[in-house]
């Protein structure tokens, strides 16, 4: 352990001090005020003489006189199974009142890249219950699939819903098997800048519903120092990685919100005078979010996996913002929140148009949902998308002026969202419930616009009498 008394600066939440040896990058360092007071910190940059230190309780109190400690290590996530059912604060300490973590093994934080010979490719399909991903923008385990928010927007809500309520059928559903087996995720909850009311509503939401029993929660409120926010995601993750890899868990880590996370790495970045990129982030975010998303995913021959929602809020709900825009560099896809659609009370709001989930293809269809799981999807996407056109349509013309076919599109694209999309957030549907929902929706539409559907399946889960009702109203 080496000692100096040599700061020379003092920046935002960093500290520069001289050296005369070589400290390494990432090694945890003690800062004692002349007050007594310890504080953790971090090298954040080291070169010949000088290091600059981030500090994650605030640099305030902190003057010349401090003594640095530089401790020879990295920071490691004390892990254990009996993590499970804690609440941590966003670096990694307990604050449920609960006894000291007694951890079965130290780990890096930073953890180690999978490798992608040993990747196994992720096609399992997952059930959140929540039609809107289940049915159209489905998520598969080991996959990373942000939600794209926007301020204001019930994205907490989503993200608790889908904590709450996914789960891993072993086996297929709809294969005949009356034996089969669903198994809950081990929810892994990193929350990063929330404030008190919403830390609030998590834990109300978790205890009440049991899932904290399944859960291990990261706590970094707003108050708390940003600096925190850029270990709490990785000491999540870190834990993920235990539990799956070691202990066979599917891990389901979601990580919100992402947008605080990123403010955290401009304020680091300004205090270090660095030449900043797009509207001032440091020109290193996206590979910076890429160590953060990549720890998602399967080992061959391990039982567990990591499956990661990351939530961000997207700046005047601009997706061309740069946190969006490499998020989605980076992972299979998203799902988007829409403002409007909030307006009109649906819940979750979720627009299935412009979301997407690369892997949906891998994880539907026989074998692992229902065998006509793809056709629905294709075929309701298709409709509904032609409904929103007509409706601009109808804008500039009305509604008298369409055929009888458009009309039946417009029908089809409100009754879309008020029983497909709109479930609320303690309703948790099975996939059978969901694809049943999207055979009622697609029977109001005529035989023969169903040309995305296979003709043996519009033969089996056609209900001709709802296209009667249709055509007679």
């Amino acid at each position: 352990m080496k000692e100096y008394q040599t700061i020379t600066e003092i920046s935002g939440p960093l500290v520069f001090a001289e050296v005369d040896e070589d400290i390494g990058y990432d090694e945890m360092v003690e800062i004692e005020t002349p007050g007594g007071d310890t504080r953790r910190g971090q090298v954040l940059e080291s070169s010949e003489g000088l290091v600059a230190i981030q500090v994650f309780e605030g640099t305030s109190g902190i003057d010349m006189e401090s003594s640095v400690r530089f401790l020879g290590e990295t920071m490691k996530m004390p892990v254990t199974e009996d993590l499970l059912g804690r609440v941590l604060d966003g670096s990694g300490n307990p604050i449920d009142g609960g006894p000291d973590i007694v951890p079965e093994e130290r780990r890096d934080i930073v953890g180690e890249a999978i490798n992608p010979y040993a990747r196994e490719y992720p096609e399992e399909f997952i059930q959140t219950g929540v039609s809107g991903i289940d049915g159209m923008n489905t998520l598969v385990r080991g996959q990373k699939l942000p939600i794209f928010s926007g301020s204001g927007l019930p994205h907490n809500d989503l993200a608790l819903q889908i904590a709450r309520q996914a789960t891993v059928p072993e086996e297929a559903e709809g294969e005949g098997d009356d034996d089969d087996e669903e198994s809950e995720f081990a929810v892994i909850f990193g929350a990063m800048g929330i404030t008190q009311e919403e830390a609030n509503e998590f834990m109300a939401d978790f205890e009440r519903t049991g899932a904290l029993e399944r859960s291990v929660v990261f706590m970094n409120l707003a108050d708390d120092p940003a600096v925190e926010r850029t270990v709490t995601p990785r000491l999540a993750l870190t834990t993920a990685e235990y539990l799956a890899f070691e202990h066979g868990y599917h891990t389901l880590v979601i990580l919100t919100d992402m947008t605080n996370y990123c403010e955290a790495l401009r304020e680091i970045g300004a205090a270090r005078e660095e030449v900043p990129g797009r509207r001032g982030y440091p020109g290193y975010m996206y590979t910076d979010l890429a160590q953060i998303y990549e720890r998602a995913g399967r080992i061959k021959g391990v039982e567990g996996s990591i499956t990661q929602i990351p939530i961000l809020t997207m700046p005047g709900d601009d997706d061309t913002h740069p946190i969006p825009d490499l998020t989605g560099y980076i992972t299979e896809g998203q799902i988007v929140m829409d403002r409007d659609l909030n307006s009109q009370g649906l819940k979750p709001p979720v627009n299935v148009l412009p979301s997407l989930s690369r892997l949906m293809d891998d994880g539907i269809g026989e074998g692992f949902t229902r065998a006509d799981h793809a056709d629905v999807s294709d075929q309701m996407y298709a409709a509904y998308a032609e409904g929103e056109d007509l409706r601009d349509l109808v804008n500039i013309v009305g509604r008298e002026a369409l055929s009888e076919r458009d009309n039946k599109f417009l029908d089809f694209a409100d009754r879309f969202e008020a029983e497909f999309v709109d479930q609320g957030f303690q309703t948790d549907r099975s996939i059978d419930e969901t694809l049943d929902i999207g055979w009622e929706l697609l029977s109001m539409l005529p035989r023969t616009e169903l040309n995305r559907v296979d003709e043996e399946l519009i033969d089996e889960h056609y209900h001709e009498d709802v296209g009667e009702e249709v055509a007679a109203d």
